[in-house]
């Protein structure tokens, strides 16, 4: 017997129906994205730049440590107390921010890219625990993105790798061996001199001149302050590579057979990074994907507008600020000059036309300033049918110890109210 056809959660929806259309996209998932690789295969260069193009949360050790400690969170003041006793910060630490970054607010409206998790140290949870992690999100990852690379070509990179001790900044072999610059400086002495179309030299000459550059900045003032990490010493390399080869490959290519084919995304570690990026990015756009909607500020803090202005008046000026295209003027929403979070949170509060936001091509007014951090982390949670919803207010009375609060909490309990 044939088992009835599961139904869908969410039904097709007339894409030239602007409302539904909207609907649709509030209640899509996000595009989540894991990078796999061995080590040094690039996996956090091409985050950040998927992440920076395609609008998602770039979700990366180095990156939450950062934000917590600039935030001055909890996780991020015990961090400083660690590195100003000269500590390590453990990786259970590091672990637990992660997790709670993929599971934020801004995370759930723009989604994210991970990179360098699951983590080679056991020291807090198992490789095997750490990709059960992976499985359980409530985010899933949608595509798993897979750098390969030779081990040898792979330890010559990373044993060629410099850094300078004051910037941080990581400079492959290529960017600093003065024996390659010059080769490539000749290379292109030596393609001046043939024939090319006007257009071409005129672009080649350009990078040419950019490229010479770089190169005497990098002779001259980076090469003898750059220094080899000891993790890039060639036999730390090779140490570190097979390390990732015992413990996590075999778990990975279980993990990604498991995976649908068509979300797979297998790149090769030898071409440049560019190139990678620019794979991924045809892939994901020939998936018919969107990428994050931004959410965009319309008045900036030197122009001013009169809180005393006509709504149409008001709308009128908004709507021709930060535009996105000559003749395209933002649209008014359902909210008018409603707040959509403090409506939301049960509060007619009219919104600031200096705290003005376009999403979506309509424009929305805040309250205040956390109502605006509140929207610009995810706009989905208050624009959601059946919002905009006026809030429903009740007033119980009735003579003393009649119930009037035990039925209040019922109420409330009830329907979500307070």
């Amino acid at each position: 017997m044939a088992s009835p056809e599961k139904k869908q959660d969410y039904p097709f929806m007339d894409i030239f129906d602007e409302d539904e259309a909207e609907k649709s996209f509030l209640l899509s998932k996000p595009t989540c994205l894991i990078i796999l690789g061995k080590p040094g295969t690039g996996k956090k260069t091409l985050a950040r730049k998927i992440a920076q193009l395609w609008k998602c949360t770039l979700i990366e050790a180095l990156e939450v440590i950062e934000e917590n400690i600039t935030a001055g969170t909890e996780y991020g003041l015990k961090m400083q107390e660690l590195l100003y006793g000269g500590q390590n910060i453990p990786e259970e630490l590091i672990t637990k921010m992660i997790l709670k970054k993929i599971e934020s607010p801004e995370v759930a409206h723009f989604g994210y890219v991970l990179s360098g998790f699951p983590s080679l140290s056991e020291e807090y949870m198992t490789i095997s625990e750490q990709l059960e992690k992976i499985r359980n999100l409530k985010l899933k990852p949608d595509f798993l993105i897979n750098i390969k690379c030779p081990d040898y070509d792979l330890c010559q990179r990373l044993s060629g790798q410099r850094q300078h001790p004051d910037t941080g900044q990581i400079y492959q072999k290529n960017q600093w061996d003065p024996e390659m610059i010059d080769k490539r400086k000749k290379k292109k002495d030596q393609h001046k001199g043939e024939d090319e179309e006007e257009e071409e030299e005129e672009e080649q000459e350009e990078e040419d001149e950019v490229q010479a550059a770089a190169d005497a900045v990098m002779l001259s003032d980076i090469l003898p302050h750059l220094v080899q990490r000891p993790e890039d010493f060639l036999e730390n390399a090779e140490a570190r590579v097979n390390l990732y080869k015992d413990t996590m490959l075999h778990p990975l290519e279980d993990m990604m057979a498991e995976q649908d084919s068509q979300y797979l995304i297998e790149l090769n570690g030898k071409k440049h990074p560019n190139e990678l990026f620019a794979s991924v990015i045809a892939r994901l756009q020939s998936m018919g994907l969107r990428n994050g909607a931004l959410i965009t500020r319309l008045q900036s803090p030197e122009e001013e507008l009169s809180e005393g202005m006509e709504t149409d008046e008001l709308f009128r000026t908004l709507s021709s600020l930060k535009l996105i295209a000559p003749r395209y003027r933002w649209c008014r929403s359902r909210w008018g000059r409603a707040c959509p979070v403090a409506l939301k949170e049960g509060n007619i509060i009219m919104g600031l036309p200096e705290l003005a936001v376009s999403f979506l091509g309509k424009m929305y007014l805040l309250s205040s300033q956390e109502a605006l951090r509140a929207f610009m982390l995810n706009p989905r949670l208050y624009l959601l049918p059946p919002m905009p919803l006026p809030p429903c207010k009740v007033l119980v009375f009735g003579p003393p110890f009649s119930g009037k609060t035990t039925l209040c909490n019922l109420i409330a309990n009830k329907y979500n109210g307070k």
